[in-house]
């Protein structure tokens, strides 16, 4: 799925992006640590690291939804030529949506639990165009759950979602989130809850929206083999730090150690090892950011 892209201005940008949180004892402990990246219109960018290493939080400062205890600063936080940092909130809200959206991981978190997806999407769509009628309403909530290829949109816009499987909400909350057209999507892992088949249903759709809208993807996941196929590029987060970045087609060849731990973390199904290596964690890291040679350094087996 994974396509070749052509130069141009950043979608968006960040650079030294630091996001900190302060603890019971007074003391800022930092999640985020001068992180660098940027992002093409009609890219897909994947971003993968451990649990914790920071990935959502990246996604979430484009958008402004870190938390209230969140402490954020950049040098550079960038949305189509806009300087979100110089942004109000309100003015941040708006983009929200219409300009950029977020795909949570698991819909059954996601999606009220007491309305309608129907009622769900009508209150999301007002907000960015409060003067369509309760007709012209209905007819967007139903093209938009249709576009995503549900078979039975007045079904599923009437249902709660308890009534939906998983790759059903997933389409959901997909709808929601493209009916707009944004020029910046974050898939924060939308597959994970999902199985292989339906994870694959819900690629093809994100691909396509892709393709319909030339929007820019930033992908967050576990799974780098479903990173190397899907995506045009991939960052590498160890503890809130990018180590490494690359051609996500050239990712089995990374070069620095804690990125080959992550993929000998992922055995073969056939002729799987007898024992899984173990990651050997170097402090140079949170500070080196220089490649290291491709020997194998910092796995054990």
């Amino acid at each position: 799925m994974a396509t070749e892209l052509s130069g141009g201005a950043p979608l968006a940008e960040i650079e030294d992006l630091h996001i900190a949180f302060r603890g019971h004892d007074g003391a800022l402990t930092e999640a985020v640590r001068g992180l660098s990246l940027t992002v093409k219109r009609g890219e897909r960018l994947g971003i993968v690291g451990e649990s914790g290493s920071g990935k959502s939080l990246t996604g979430r400062a484009l958008l402004g939804l870190l938390p209230p205890a969140a402490q954020l600063s950049a040098k550079t936080l960038r949305f189509d030529g806009a300087d979100l940092l110089a942004l109000s909130a309100r003015e941040r809200r708006k983009l929200c949506g219409r300009e950029m959206g977020m795909i949570l991981q698991d819909p059954k978190y996601s999606l009220n639990p007491v309305m309608t997806v129907g009622a769900q999407m009508r209150e999301a769509f007002a907000l960015h165009d409060p003067t369509l009628g309760r007709r012209a309403m209905r007819e967007k909530i139903l093209a938009a759950l249709a576009a995503v290829h549900i078979r039975d949109p007045q079904r599923v816009a009437m249902a709660y979602p308890h009534e939906l499987s998983g790759g059903m909400g997933q389409r959901v909350m997909i709808a929601m989130m493209v009916s707009a057209g944004p020029k910046l999507l974050v898939a924060d892992e939308p597959t994970s809850a999902l199985d292989v088949l339906v994870s694959m249903q819900v690629l093809a759709i994100l691909d396509e929206m892709i393709e319909r809208h030339d929007t820019g993807l930033v992908f967050i996941s576990h799974d780098l083999p479903l990173v190397m196929s899907f995506c045009d590029r991939v960052v590498v987060m160890y503890a809130g730090r990018v180590v490494e970045t690359c051609a996500a087609r050239d990712l089995a060849h990374a070069q620095h150690p804690y990125t080959r731990g992550l993929l000998a973390a992922n055995p073969p199904l056939t002729n799987p090892p007898d024992t899984l290596p173990v990651l050997e964690r170097d402090p140079a890291w949170l500070t080196d950011r220089a490649n290291h040679a491709a020997t194998g350094e910092g796995v054990r087996p």
